[in-house]
């Protein structure tokens, strides 16, 4: 009974904990139509609308989609939830939901294998969720209180995905970006290369996205005049995210960046 009790109130602490971080994401929607954006969306501890704040935009993964506007918490979200990255990063950071339905980028993607194929088709212009987030955040960066060289852009597995795409079609907009696990066109990235600083996380054991997919990126930036960040580890699988989170540099080199900056450009 005593180990029963010992469990039951060390689950209830944790989710009261688990509960305390999420709880700084306000719950939002963006409504088009019959189209409908659900997003997350945490201000800065003592947050003033006459303030000045750089503004970070995470796109999730596939298991992430619904509308219950909670799974998209799942990963990273906690990495800028913490008091201490709080008092040391404000920022405004943003989780949209992307429908179960749909997929952040415009891709046509075959399950019947595994690494899965992924066949990009930017040509056809942004998924209706993509092009919703797109409105919502110029929405954002238009508030006197964001910071327009200061936005920030990641994403993992589909969200890397999006993250590829997106940069492709808001070029001037971001002073840099982090995809993990994702991949996209490379003959795109010439509209962004040399302006966005990236760094690009992919594990070298990916069974779902093939690592070929970042390397490809990769490789395209490199051609284009570029000089991504790029960080492989060779134990990761699909989940490549946790290590890429827990890496010490990470938002350091994240924040440090300045759209404006040209000097310090793909450091």
């Amino acid at each position: 009974m005593k180990k029963q009790l010992s469990f039951f109130l060390l689950f209830l602490t944790c989710t009261m904990l688990s509960a305390q971080w999420q709880s700084k994401y306000e719950a939002k929607m963006l409504i088009d139509g019959n189209d409908t954006l659900r997003y997350r969306i945490m201000y800065p501890k003592n947050f003033k609308a006459n303030g000045n704040y750089p503004l970070v935009l995470f796109l999730h993964g596939a298991g992430e989609r619904g509308n219950d506007n909670e799974k998209q918490l799942w990963h990273g979200a906690k990495l800028f939830a913490t008091d201490y990255l709080q008092e040391r990063y404000p920022a405004i950071v943003i989780f949209p939901q992307c429908p179960k339905d749909s997929y952040w980028s415009n891709v046509d993607v075959d399950r019947s294998s595994y690494p899965i194929n992924l066949d990009f088709t930017y040509s056809e212009g942004p998924t209706k969720p993509l092009k919703m987030v797109m409105d919502m955040l110029e929405t954002t960066i238009a508030e006197p209180y964001t910071k327009d060289d200061q936005v920030y852009l990641m994403g993992l597995s589909m969200g890397g995905m999006g993250t590829f795409e997106l940069l492709s079609r808001k070029p001037d907009t971001f002073a840099a970006a982090v995809p993990i696990c994702g991949g996209g066109e490379p003959e795109s990235v010439s509209v962004y290369a040399k302006n966005t600083p990236l760094w690009v996380f992919h594990g070298a054991q990916d069974n779902v996205v093939h690592p070929l997919q970042s390397i490809e990126m990769v490789a395209a930036l490199l051609k284009a005049g570029a000089h991504p960040k790029f960080t492989i580890y060779d134990f990761a699988n699909h989940n490549s995210w946790d290590p890429a989170f827990a890496e010490p540099d990470l938002l350091p080199w994240l924040f440090s960046k300045l759209k404006a900056t040209t000097a310090d450009t793909n450091d």
